[in-house]
């Protein structure tokens, strides 16, 4: 049995999970989790970095009790990053993406350079957090912190330089900086100079699966452990969910569903023209360099964020018990853009769910229940419209739905999805972040050939649950009715 270790870290918690490999499947045990919880302190949002270091050391000792491991692996969410100093120092704790330095850089980059041409050099969505528009909000307001960085690092890569001692920028976290060409797949240095960020600051980027370097003696004395490999899985927990979707087919459609939904497909090489560009879609790099050609849609941040205001408020439902509200309400009676401006923030939910609805002319949802199906119905039309997008700017029709991750669970949207997509969604795996961060590995170990025996290995191991449309009729109208309000 081959054993790796994979540290797989969400927006809110984070796992240490042994994958287990005899040849034919892998087998998960998770041993350590945890929250991650971020911390404010003024007005500036931060990542405990340092605590989330030490969860490592944590599941490194009791993987340690498991008989041990041949190589770690970490995946996290994107864009975010520390700043380390000449001397390898952090210089603070990395900021979150939700922080509000970045309002209104995508406007101060534009002073600059067109938002045409950073799509047509990045192929990257343009949201206000990614890396080069917090980049633009410390040259702008806090030069003097750049001004002392030597490295930066993004949060799987600033890890593995916890670990290791050793600098680098794995391909798939690096192309969610918006600062990657496409062409090229190297940082835009001409970009950068046009935006006035020096890109000696920027590490080599080297592709998915490189071995970064063995972990520290000093961290090995501590730990009682021998110096293994740290790989660099894909970094970024989208794409090592990609890795992991059990198609057999070469084209496949797939929602990465979590706190964000990231819909899309898999691509040899990026697609940017003028339709792209209007939907906003982005070509995030993956595995052995292919694209993932999708839209991050905020998904069930919307639920988690609702139910966290009732509380707040002294009502605390569990997630089943939202999910029965909603079935019980009347459908279609109103719809939200998820991806409208309103619904970015922390805060009460259900309160600019109203908001929108009766800025935008509809019905006002009283009840938990109306708002809880109001957001449903239009997290799985938001997913319909997404797909037609992408048929679109691929000229491919898709069959058939992968949705992988932890939203798999939630099985009153993936039935809503099937409904409104009107196609079979193939719910699963869950664990599809810690499985194709676990297959990098043994792949990179020559454990598994390739991706394609990866895949296969997956769906042999995994039990996938089929959703079929209902109701096509119904959901096409209240498709007509979702398009406008489409922000």
């Amino acid at each position: 049995m081959k054993n790796v270790l994979a540290f797989d870290f969400g927006a809110s918690s984070g796992r240490a999970v042994l994958g287990g490999f005899d040849g034919k499947t892998i087998k998960l045990t998770e041993i350590h989790r945890f929250s991650n919880d971020p911390v404010k302190v003024g007005n500036t949002f931060y990542w405990d970095v340092l605590r989330l270091f030490h969860e490592i050391k944590q599941g490194i000792l009791k993987a340690k009790q498991y008989g041990g491991f041949q190589s770690v692996g970490i995946d996290t969410w994107g864009v975010d990053f520390g700043l380390i100093d000449e001397k390898g120092y952090l210089i603070e704790n990395p900021v979150h993406y939700r922080d509000e330095r970045n309002i209104g850089m995508i406007e101060e980059a534009e002073k600059y350079i067109s938002r045409d041409e950073m799509y047509e050099r990045t192929g990257i969505q343009f949201m206000d957090f990614n890396t080069v528009f917090q980049l633009l909000s410390l040259k702008k307001n806090r030069p003097e912190t750049l001004e002392r960085a030597d490295k930066l690092l993004f949060m799987p890569d600033l890890l593995a330089y916890m670990l290791t001692g050793e600098t680098a920028s794995e391909y798939s976290i690096a192309t969610t900086s918006q600062m990657v060409n496409i062409g090229t797949k190297s940082w835009d240095t001409e970009m950068l100079a046009k935006l006035g960020i020096d890109e000696k600051i920027l590490c080599g980027i080297v592709p998915s699966g490189t071995k970064i370097g063995m972990l520290r003696q000093e961290l090995c004395d501590e730990l009682g452990v021998p110096a293994v490999p740290v790989i660099s899985v894909c970094g970024h927990d989208t794409q090592s969910a990609v890795t992991a979707v059990p198609s057999a087919n070469k084209d496949f459609a797939f929602i990465s569903s979590g706190t964000w939904s990231l819909f899309g497909t898999e691509l040899d090489a990026p697609v940017v023209n003028e339709k792209s560009k209007n939907l906003n879609v982005t070509n995030e790099g993956g595995y052995n360099y292919t694209t993932a050609f999708l839209k991050n849609i905020c998904g069930l941040w919307l639920i988690q964020e609702s139910r966290r205001q009732w509380i707040r408020e002294g009502i605390e439902y569990s997630y089943a018990e939202l999910e029965r509200e909603a079935l019980a309400a009347k459908p279609f009676r109103c719809f939200i853009d998820p991806d409208a401006p309103d619904f970015v923030a922390m805060g009460d939910m259900p309160s600019r769910v109203r908001g929108f609805c009766e800025r935008t002319k509809q019905y006002v949802p009283q009840t938990v229940g109306e708002i809880m199906r109001c957001i449903y119905e239009s997290l799985a039309m938001k997913y319909k419209y997404v797909l037609m997008g992408i048929e679109d700017c691929v000229g491919k029709k898709y069959d058939k739905i992968h949705v992988v991750g932890g939203g798999v669970k939630d099985t009153l949207l993936c039935s809503m999805t099937a409904s409104s997509c009107g196609v079979s969604v193939y719910a699963g795996p869950t664990e599809a972040t810690v499985l194709g961060n676990i297959a990098v590995q043994l792949i990179s170990s020559g454990e598994i050939g390739n991706i394609s025996e990866a895949r296969k290995i997956i769906a042999e191991g995994e039990n996938i649950k089929i959703y079929e449309p209902l109701n096509p009729e119904e959901w096409q109208n209240a498709f007509d009715a979702f398009k406008k309000i489409i922000v």
